[in-house]
């Protein structure tokens, strides 16, 4: 076993620690014995700690697979800034001279980030057979459950990936997992649910307060937005379903509380999603109107509150992004908004129709064009592809729609409480709730601002004081070198 000086020489020397945070060693000391570990860590319980050590003090390479290309992006970011330079993200933009050039030297790199849709294409499966793999990590695992059937198959084929890679231990990373869908991971991987270690901690975030504000309709809860950042300052992200409703709002509200605001989602270029994201960290910008595409692996530990204006279609989702609140351990506010009706946009954004089985064999035998499959033609054709029978196809995403619909159920339950909303949540993840005084807003509900003791607004920082632009010029020289 790994002597425990040399596990805190590191976390010191590399990272500038001196303790782990609750759940980290006793991860840390399990890949080191090459045990395959599910950990499901808070936001904000440092995560990407769990792989990264590990990494200076195991042979070979550490392989990373996670969901969106943002977030693979700002962990290479934060290595390189701290002088990494055997790092590299495998992904579409990789092309040409400089892909075969990373392929060709690819068991050269200590750290390797890739989505599973790249590790589907037989030349990168190829590179990563010729390097040795130390570790393979699954970043946000909880998406092999939760978009395995959806509009992210790829995660499926992960297990065999893993085979591929002549098995070598695995770490199954997650914020949010109930005792259902960790098992549901564990066999969608061919883990044994009772050999894998498992390290689980609290999803209960005591220093933030719960609440909802329940409005009549649209009109009044933008009303109410408005007169919510006039009182609470920056320091916040609102999160919207709609880009259009994100793109809409930031506007107005900049123009009504003169505060920086910014809209920040997947239409956005790859340049001004960087730009943003890097703003809003060195306090350039007060307020990020955002899709979900923002905030996974953003480690802001001074973000005062979190509204959501649309209601989230899970508990799931909703508790890993009012998680980005208050990682300073200081009071923070997690506001949802509801009106009647607000159930209607996340039933409708899980809706998958599959065409008639008609359709579906002249789709196969080219009597018809993929097209006649409708929106979901990709996801159709995927599972066709590996040989799924119609029936098979059916049946799966029928039980899908009815978790989907379970899972919105639950979210308006908690819309609903009217007793305690983090009991709620802890029942829901499994947890035995915990007796704490005032926590949300069914214990008070005449609660205003300053009975939370929020933090003071952090300064805004004017642009000079930050260049974003010379930052960008020196991650992308030092990725030019690297590559």
């Amino acid at each position: 076993m790994m002597n425990e000086d040399i596990l805190y020489q590191t976390l010191k020397q590399r990272f500038g620690f001196d303790e782990f945070r609750p759940g980290q060693k006793e991860t840390i000391e399990a890949v080191l014995k090459r045990e395959d570990v599910l950990a499901v860590l808070p936001t904000g319980a440092g995560k990407t700690l769990l792989y990264q050590l590990p990494g200076y003090l195991m042979a070979g390479s550490v392989l990373i697979v996670s969901p969106l290309i943002s977030l693979m992006q700002d962990q290479v970011d934060r290595l390189r800034q701290r002088g990494e330079r055997s790092v590299v993200m495998l992904n579409a933009t990789l092309t040409g001279r400089s892909r075969q050039q990373v392929l060709k030297n690819l068991r050269s790199y200590r750290f390797i980030f890739a989505s599973p849709e790249i590790l589907a294409q037989p030349p990168i499966k190829q590179a990563l057979r010729n390097c040795q793999i130390s570790l393979l990590v699954i970043d946000e695992a909880h998406c092999i459950s939760q978009w395995g059937p959806d509009f992210r198959p790829e995660y499926l084929l992960l297990k065999n990936i893993k085979k591929e890679l002549q098995n070598p231990p695995i770490l199954l990373l997650t914020a949010t997992a109930t005792p259902r869908v960790q098992a549901d991971i564990l066999q969608k991987m061919d883990l044994n649910y009772e050999r894998i270690k498992k390290v689980i901690r609290s999803v209960n975030r005591p220093n933030i307060f719960l609440a909802v504000d329940r409005v009549a309709n649209d009109q009044e809860k933008r009303k109410h937005l408005s007169q919510w950042l006039h009182q609470l300052g920056g320091g916040g992200i609102v999160y919207f379903s709609s880009r259009r409703l994100a793109n809409e709002l930031a506007g107005e509200l900049a123009a009504a509380t003169g505060f920086r605001v910014a809209a920040y989602h997947a239409g956005i270029s790859t340049i001004d999603r960087f730009r943003i994201q890097q703003q809003f960290m060195h306090g350039q910008l007060q307020i990020v109107c955002a899709t979900s595409a923002f905030g996974m692996g953003i480690d802001k530990d001074d973000i005062r509150y979190v509204i959501h204006y649309h209601l989230p279609g899970s508990l799931e989702s909703y508790v890993q992004e009012i998680g980005r609140a208050g990682r300073n351990q200081k009071p923070a506010l997690a506001l949802l908004m509801y009106a009647p009706g607000d159930e209607q946009i996340p039933r409708q954004l899980s809706q998958i129709e599959l065409p008639s089985q008609i359709v579906v064999e002249k789709v196969q035998k080219h009597e018809l064009p993929s097209q006649a499959l409708g929106p979901q033609a990709e996801l159709i054709e995927f599972y066709l592809a590996h040989g799924w029978a119609y029936a098979k196809l059916y049946t799966m995403l029928k039980k899908r729609s009815q978790l989907t619909e379970r899972q919105l159920r639950a979210m308006l339950d908690y819309v609903n409480e009217t007793r305690c909303r983090r009991a709620k949540i802890m029942r829901y993840f499994g947890e035995r709730p915990v007796e704490e005084n005032v926590c949300c807003d069914c214990h008070q509900n005449d609660w205003q601002l300053s009975d939370l003791k929020l933090p003071t607004p952090p300064a805004l920082v004017i642009a000079d004081q930050w260049d974003w632009q010379k930052q960008l010029r020196i991650l992308f020289a030092k990725e030019s070198k690297s590559g």
